[in-house]
């Protein structure tokens, strides 16, 4: 393989990526809507949940900042990963898919290269997301938003895998529907996104250890400690060693010559 094949690969695929996501405003407008929805109305009850005072620099700084916010920033990245995952089913149905995996280059570095210019693509709103909550008085430190570039990064990659993991094993694009919303939803809310392990564990311990082990728990800390120039070791290392492992299964799933592809004769 070739460095500038390799690089207009990479290039052609990010191109799409690009001009699929700004055709589709409707996605990019529910992208930024969801996460502000949560943080103007849910964020407001977390007061008598976490059972904090109510003087406001320290229920701003408690909620919005070091809970609420890093969580809600996972979790577009999660719902964009999803989303592309399906971008990736309806490829597959249209044929297109099959066409990116007979080129001649490894099959690793192309969907790797997809998975890339997918979290490239989310990303942008990410910060956009970050820069609104300034708004409401979220205000980390400056460098903050430079040091949590590579949790984002990480955190898109490994959910953006997953996805792509997900996403070899349907069959078709109406039942992936069906399967992101039960995948999302309990991967979201049995996570430290909205609540702290501690808050988790007096509400239950089956609830925290489910948590705990969730990966995007993982994702959430990295995430949060790196907004606040802090490093979450185990954190990292959850997240590259799932990113790994789903990556790898991906690879497994796409296989024309295994798996579903194999079943289906390779067609989409």
């Amino acid at each position: 393989m070739k460095v500038h094949h390799a690089l207009r690969a990479l290039d052609g695929i990010l191109r799409r990526e690009m001009l699929r996501s700004l055709r589709q405003r409707a996605r990019l407008f529910s992208a930024m809507v969801r996460p502000l929805v949560w943080l103007a109305i849910f964020a407001a009850g977390f007061r008598s949940v976490l059972g904090l005072s109510i003087t406001p620099p320290y229920q701003t700084y408690v909620l919005y900042e070091v809970y609420v916010v890093p969580g809600l920033a996972a979790m577009m990245l999660l719902f964009h990963a999803m989303a592309s995952s399906l971008a990736m089913v309806y490829d597959r149905e249209m044929g297109s898919m099959r066409l990116l995996l007979t080129a001649p280059l490894p099959r690793w570095y192309l969907l790797a290269a997809r998975l890339l210019a997918s979290v490239i693509v989310g990303l942008p709103l990410v910060y956009l997301f970050l820069f609104v909550a300034r708004f409401w008085d979220v205000r980390p430190p400056i460098l903050g938003y430079v040091a949590v570039f590579p949790a984002l990064v990480l955190s898109g990659l490994m959910l953006g895998a997953f996805g792509l993991l997900v996403s070899s094993m349907s069959t078709q694009m109406e039942n992936f529907a069906g399967v992101m919303n039960f995948v999302i939803f309990p991967m979201f809310f049995t996570s430290t996104a909205l609540y702290p392990i501690w808050r988790l564990a007096e509400a239950g311990p089956v609830l925290a250890t489910i948590a705990a082990w969730n990966p995007f728990s993982s994702a959430v800390e990295l995430i949060r400690f790196a907004l606040y120039l802090r490093f979450d070791t185990v954190s990292m290392l959850v997240v590259v060693a799932c990113l790994v492992a789903f990556f790898l299964a991906s690879l497994a799933g796409y296989d024309p010559g295994r798996g579903l592809w194999a079943r289906r004769g390779g067609e989409g």
